[in-house]
C-alpha cells in the first residue's frame, strides 16, 4: 500500500492557524484557535464581546486500492482495478449571539484523484488507465439555543468531476427534550445532479441527418441516442447532460437511556427521479450483442436503522449498528456493525471493528450474456448484484491532555485502516489518517 501523504498545504495553513492561538486578553476562557479581526482588547463595560473564531479544524487524507473482474463498462466482466488518493479539510467556526444562542458555520474542501484502468473501455481502444479528479465544497450553517434545546440550519454541497456535475441543499431542524436527554431531528435535503453522456465508441455512428457537431446512438435493442460529438464533426465539442435529482428525508431519534446506554432511531425517505444508468456501462445480450445500460426513470428507497452504544466500564466502549434497506426495484439488504474502542492508557485507544452487509439482486440485473432483447430494463453492474461483504479494521487514536507530540493545538491524530470483500471477488483496502485541531 501506498504512503498516504498529508496535503502540504493543508499543513501550512494549519501552522500559520495556529500561530493565533497565543492571543492575549481574551473574552473567551477557552482561547479559541483564530480569531477573525484583531485581538480583543480589556473589556470595562457590561458588553460581553462574542468574536467569530476558529473552534475546530480537520484535516483527513486517505488512500484506497480496490481490485475486482466484474466492471459495468465491459458489461459485467472486466477489471475493477481502482485506486483513489482523497484529501479532505473542514474548518469549524464559531460565535455567539447575545442570550442563548449559538451560531456555528462548517466549512469543507475535499479533492479526490482517482485511477481505473476499466475507463480506458469507455472507447474501444483500450488504451491503459484514466484518470480522473473530484472537488466537493461544502457549507453548513447551523443556529442552536442552548435555552430551549433547539437548532435550525442550513447547508449547500457541490460535487464535480468529468462525467458528473451534482448540486445539492438541505434544510435541517432538531429538538432536545425537557430533561436534554432525548433529541429529535429532521433534515430535508435536494440533490441535483446531471450526468454526462459519454457512450461506448462502438455506437458512434451516424445512422441519419443530424445537426452540426451532432450524431445518433443506436443501441442494439433499437434505442437511438442523440449525442454531441465534435471529433465526428466539426461542430461543438461539448456533450450533452441529462439530470438525475434524488430528494432525501432523514428523521432520528436518539436518547440517553441511563449513564450507560444510548440508543438512535434512524430512517430515511429516498425519492431518486432521471436519467438513474450511466450510458457507457454495456450490456451483452444473450444474441451476442452489446447495448446499453437501461434502468427506469424513478427509484424510491427506504432504509430502516438503529445505533446503540454501551459504556463497558471505564475504558471500553460498545458502538454498534443495525440498517434494513428496500427499494421498488426488489433490491434487500441489511448492515450489521460493530466496533469495540479501548482506551489503553488516557490518551491512546485502539477501536477494531466489523461490519456484515447482504442484499438480494435488483429485478433488472443480470450476469455478461444473459440479457435478453425483449426485455425492457437491463444492467450488469455488479452494484445489483446478490452478494454478501465484510470490512474489518482498526483505528489509533492518540489525544494527550497536552496536544500530541508537545503541540497543544494539535488535540487528536488517528490512523484506520480496513479491508473488504465481496463475494463477487471484489476487495478493497483503505487506509486514513485525520487530524484534528482546537
Amino acid at each position: 500500500m501506498k504512503k498516504v501523504l498529508l496535503s502540504t498545504i493543508g499543513f501550512a495553513f494549519l501552522c500559520r492557524v495556529n500561530s493565533y492561538a497565543q492571543l492575549k486578553n481574551s473574552p473567551n476562557v477557552n482561547k479559541p484557535l483564530f480569531y477573525v479581526g484583531a485581538p480583543a482588547k480589556a473589556d470595562t463595560t457590561a458588553y460581553e464581546a462574542r468574536p467569530l473564531y476558529i473552534d475546530e479544524v480537520n484535516l483527513v487524507s486517505s488512500y484506497y486500492s480496490q481490485t475486482g473482474n466484474h466492471s459495468a463498462i465491459t458489461g459485467g466482466l472486466g477489471t475493477q482495478t481502482v485506486s483513489d488518493i482523497s484529501n479532505g479539510l473542514e474548518l469549524k467556526l464559531a460565535w455567539a449571539n447575545n442570550g442563548y444562542s449559538k451560531n456555528s458555520l462548517n466549512i469543507g474542501l475535499g479533492m479526490d484523484h482517482h485511477t481505473s484502468a476499466s475507463s480506458a473501455y469507455v472507447t474501444t481502444t483500450g488504451k491503459g488507465k484514466q484518470d480522473g479528479s473530484r472537488l466537493y465544497p461544502s457549507l453548513d450553517w447551523t443556529l442552536e439555543n442552548t435555552k430551549s434545546g433547539t437548532s435550525f440550519g442550513l447547508g449547500s454541497y457541490y460535487s464535480g468531476e468529468y462525467n458528473y456535475k451534482s448540486l445539492g441543499f438541505d434544510m435541517h431542524f432538531a429538538q432536545k427534550t425537557r430533561d436534554k436527554n432525548g433529541e429529535f431531528s429532521v433534515k430535508a435535503q435536494a440533490y441535483l445532479d446531471n450526468v454526462v453522456l459519454i457512450y461506448p465508441s462502438e455506437f458512434i455512428a451516424v445512422v441519419a441527418p443530424a445537426p452540426a457537431g451532432a450524431t445518433y446512438i443506436t443501441t442494439a435493442s433499437g434505442n437511438r441516442v442523440l449525442s454531441t460529438n465534435g471529433s465526428s464533426h466539426g461542430g461543438s465539442t461539448s456533450l450533452p447532460t441529462t439530470p438525475r435529482n434524488t430528494y432525501t428525508g432523514s428523521f432520528s431519534y436518539s436518547q440517553i437511556i441511563n449513564s450507560r446506554l444510548q440508543l438512535a432511531l434512524l430512517a430515511d425517505v429516498v425519492q431518486q427521479n432521471g436519467y438513474l444508468g450511466l450510458p457507457y456501462h454495456r450490456v451483452y445480450l444473450s444474441n451476442g450483442k452489446d447495448t446499453l445500460e437501461n434502468l427506469p426513470s424513478s427509484r424510491f428507497k427506504l432504509p430502516l436503522g438503529i445505533r446503540a452504544n454501551y459504556f463497558l466500564g471505564d475504558n471500553v466502549i460498545l458502538r454498534s449498528y443495525y440498517r434494513y434497506y428496500m427499494d421498488d426495484w426488489n433490491t434487500k439488504s441489511s448492515t450489521a456493525n460493530l466496533e469495540i474502542s479501548y482506551k489503553i492508557s488516557p490518551f491512546f485507544s485502539i477501536s477494531p471493528f466489523y461490519r456484515y452487509y447482504t442484499q438480494t439482486a435488483a429485478k433488472y440485473f443480470a450476469a455478461y450474456g444473459v440479457h435478453t432483447i425483449k426485455e425492457t430494463y437491463y444492467t450488469s453492474n455488479y452494484e445489483y448484484a446478490a452478494f454478501n461483504a465484510s470490512f474489518f479494521g482498526a483505528g489509533l487514536r492518540i489525544a494527550p491532555p497536552k496536544g500530541v507530540g508537545g503541540w497543544q493545538s494539535l488535540h487528536e491524530i488517528e490512523f484506520r485502516y480496513g479491508h473488504y470483500t465481496q463475494t463477487t471477488d471484489l476487495a478493497s483496502d483503505v487506509f486514513s489518517v485525520s487530524l484534528g485541531f482546537k
